[in-house]
């Protein structure tokens, strides 16, 4: 059973940093998409970043380059999202999803979220 499991959410001051995780279970992560979303309230849901596990290729929306890093570890079967520089705006719940075929906005697998607060 395909399964993704974000972690590492929670609370962090305006300018700081958090690394979310999105475990992999039921398969393997070499030969999928794996992508980052988030959905504030009232907002549509929005993708952040996306990598293709088997050649390491990674794409970032403009909302978030230079501020998120993508990174997986396969031994892990684990994928990551460094978030610095946070600010208000990054509050949201984030999900992770997985792909056999490319990065897209309907992705076959997605996790339930883990929620990040960007609050003083």
């Amino acid at each position: 059973q395909v399964q993704l499991v974000e972690s590492g959410g929670g609370l962090v001051q305006p300018g700081g940093s958090l690394r979310l995780s999105c475990a992999a279970s039921g398969f393997t992560l070499d030969h999928y998409a794996i992508g980052w979303f988030r959905q504030a309230p009232g907002k549509e849901r929005e993708g952040l970043s996306c990598i293709i596990t088997s050649d390491g290729s990674t794409f970032y929306a403009s909302s978030v380059k230079g501020r998120f890093t993508i990174s997986r570890d396969n031994a892990k079967n684990t994928v990551y999202l460094q978030m610095n520089s946070l600010n208000p705006e990054d509050t949201a719940v984030y999900y992770c999803a997985a792909d056999p075929r490319s990065c897209n906005r309907s992705m076959d697998y997605w996790g339930k979220g883990t929620l990040v607060t960007v609050s003083s």
